[in-house]
């Protein structure tokens, strides 16, 4: 589900007057992305996460605000702030040793009404499994709307590549998940 032009606009009008000292726009910033922005992170690292994540990229955001230029959109400069704080985060914890075993079920974000509770534990593992680069494409143009273009500003590479990277996820997804039928079907 893309956002639309208007929207975009709107979410970068609240950025330009939270970045002139405008708090009630401030808020209205974050209430407009921070959805997005959580769905983001969770899906690079993980749910249990994902909040104190989401806090870091508005906390780097917030004090970036008056660099915000609008050559992008603002959801689109956002994101990209997010997945620096992901890779961040990832970089610290491979200089760690690991503290804890993660489940796939932490994983679950939201749980569409209708769907089965397993049937997303399941969608959730094959993305998780996909390799990062192209979860990454996939998450940003399939979940969270992006245009391609604008998913290759965040991911810093050409439109073509994150055309592949969407179409080989793509490929991954359907043969794990019909191995995955074999085995339990």
């Amino acid at each position: 589900m893309r956002a639309d032009d208007s929207d975009d606009d709107r979410i970068a009008g609240l950025a330009f007057a939270a970045a002139r000292g405008d708090r009630q726009a401030l808020e209205s910033f974050v209430k407009a992305t921070q959805k997005d922005v959580w769905r983001f992170v969770s899906y690079l690292s993980d749910a249990g996460r994902a909040d104190d994540l989401t806090q870091e990229t508005f906390i780097r955001a917030i004090g970036a605000l008056p660099r915000f230029s609008g050559r992008s959109t603002a959801r689109t400069w956002l994101l990209s702030i997010a997945r620096r704080v992901v890779v961040d985060q990832i970089r610290h914890e491979r200089a760690r040793p690991p503290s804890a075993f993660r489940s796939a079920a932490d994983s679950v974000t939201e749980i569409p009404v209708g769907e089965r509770y397993e049937d997303r534990v399941e969608w959730d593992m094959l993305i998780n499994d996909l390799e990062e680069s192209r979860r990454e494409a996939f998450l940003l143009t399939q979940f969270l709307g992006l245009s391609y273009a604008d998913a290759a500003e965040v991911c810093k590479c050409p439109v073509g590549t994150i055309r592949s990277r969407v179409a080989r996820a793509r490929d991954d997804l359907m043969q794990a998940y019909r191995a995955d039928q074999d085995r339990t079907g």
